[in-house]
């Protein structure tokens, strides 16, 4: 008897759960995408763009529909076995992105503890206790005093909030959202981590071409100084020649030794992206050649900043985040219906606890309304909707940033490629003219003075020549990384 009536509590619990779930539905707007503006094409590649700074130009590409950009792995454009090595242990050892991935597991974790408001929650909670009465408490007849009497209650709990306005689907969902969002996040770190180490790698092999630049220039300053010196002995040149030969060759090993401060400075940065103290970790020295040229990088349209940029694809899935709270703040208005059930054996002795005259159970629904709370709901209203405008204008201003940053790097790669052509040609009439004032001093010519002035502005266009390289790649790399590096939205979790 005892379980049939157990049993038919249950089907009661299950038929009555199934019918308010089949009723409930969801209150707020539906969520819809955020317009953004949008271009049909890069400034830098449209059609009233100077055309004739690509032609010929293998750096460059007229825009394609389709993304030309390899997926992955971007780095490998470059061709540098040295970042090769390098850029793979940046996703196994960085902190930074360790502790990006610990917040990705705790969203993730987020999504079943909200999950789990889908379900009753199950319980008991066992008593064993006695209680006796004073004789002599305030307003007690004698004749209800006892000498103390026992209880036993195993009583199994069952309590459920029935989701009738869709708030718990609302938080499932908007777990789900920060969730990618989170992910998102952390594939932006990780792009950036990657552009950053690519920039200090180049920085330093830049650095290493001016210090091998430098070190040639010490030896031929001091080759100067023999000479001069050799002149000065041999009655055809003056001290002043002497004195200046030896004050450039001076300047000289004082830039050759301050280049040593950043060469070291971001190695030490390439360490600790790498997950590895400064002291434990060393670059060989390997000088950027000049004949190395930024790879071809084809940039895809407008549009697909949106699928390729994961700083965007966060921020949009905040965005409905933010919508999702909108629903909750709403469904607060609306009656709250609790199911609760308990089922068990109490008994004043173990021997009779699991009697058929000891079973209890009660069940009942409990409906809940809030008439008044001050403008508590309202005011929670107007916050969630105040945050999807914040987020929906931070989501926006996030695209027409990505658009600005792909403008300046594109802009920046087609100036400096055709200023580098530029300096290289002044480079050449650099050399040239320190050799020929130089042969004219040796043949008594020219004063010194003069090698002097030709020599500084040659080893100045040098040092322009390899810088301007630097930053061509770094250009390059910092494209990529606005381009989104490879990332699409589809790597984002299923919602």
């Amino acid at each position: 008897m005892t379980f049939r009536i157990a049993a038919q509590l249950a089907r009661f619990s299950t038929e009555l759960l199934c019918c308010l779930l089949l009723a409930g539905c969801m209150v707020g707007p539906k969520y819809k995408a955020p317009e953004v503006p949008t271009a049909p094409a890069f400034k830098e590649m449209s059609p009233a763009a100077d055309a004739s700074a690509f032609k010929g130009n293998a750096d460059w590409q007229i825009a394609k529909p389709e993304d030309a950009i390899p997926r992955g792995d971007w780095w490998t454009l470059f061709n540098d076995a040295g970042l090769n090595t390098l850029e793979p242990q940046v996703a196994m050892a960085n902190q930074t992105l360790k502790a990006a991935d610990a917040n990705l597991r705790a969203a993730r974790a987020n999504v079943r503890v909200q999950n789990a408001n889908r379900y009753p929650t199950l319980g008991s909670n066992p008593f064993l206790g006695g209680e006796r009465y004073s004789a002599n408490q305030p307003y007690f007849t004698a004749s209800g005093a006892n000498n103390g009497e026992g209880d036993l209650a195993l009583p199994l709990q069952l309590n459920y909030e029935v989701d009738l306005w869709g708030a718990v689907r609302r938080n499932i969902a908007a777990a789900r959202k920060e969730s990618q969002a989170t992910a998102a996040d952390r594939q932006n770190i990780l792009l950036s981590l990657q552009a950053e180490l690519a920039v200090d790698y180049f920085e330093l092999r830049a650095a290493d071409a001016q210090q091998k630049l430098l070190n040639d220039t010490v030896e031929q300053y001091a080759e100067a100084v023999r000479i001069t010196n050799n002149r000065f002995v041999g009655g055809v040149a003056g001290k002043s020649d002497v004195t200046q030969a030896q004050t450039q060759l001076q300047d000289a090993k004082v830039q050759a030794s301050d280049v040593a401060i950043a060469r070291a400075q971001y190695e030490h940065a390439i360490a600790i992206l790498i997950g590895k103290p400064p002291a434990s970790f060393g670059l060989p020295p390997s000088p950027l050649p000049l004949s190395d040229t930024p790879p071809a990088l084809p940039p895809g349209l407008p549009s697909q900043l949106l699928e390729r940029r994961p700083d965007i694809a966060a921020a949009e899935r905040r965005t409905a985040e933010a919508n999702e709270q909108i629903g909750i703040a709403r469904a607060a208005y609306f009656p709250s219906l609790n199911l609760s059930a308990t089922a068990g054996f109490e008994s004043t002795a173990f021997a009779s606890l699991f009697d058929k005259s000891s079973f209890i159970y009660a069940l009942g629904p409990t409906i809940g309304e809030t008439f008044f709370d001050g403008g508590r709901r309202r005011g929670l209203s107007e916050q969630a909707r105040a945050r999807y405008d914040s987020t929906t204008a931070n989501y926006r201003q996030t695209v027409l940033t990505a658009y600005q940053q792909v403008e300046d790097n594109l802009v920046a790669l087609r100036v400096l490629s055709n200023e580098q052509e530029q300096q290289r040609q002044a480079t050449a009439s650099a050399q040239e003219s320190e050799r020929i004032f130089n042969n004219r001093y040796v043949g008594g010519v020219d004063t010194y003075l003069q090698v002097i002035t030709a020599q500084t502005s040659a080893l100045n266009n040098e040092r322009n020549d390899i810088d301007l390289l630097r930053r061509r790649m770094d250009a390059s790399v910092l494209l990529i990384k606005v381009l989104g590096g490879g990332w699409d939205r589809a790597q984002l979790p299923p919602q």
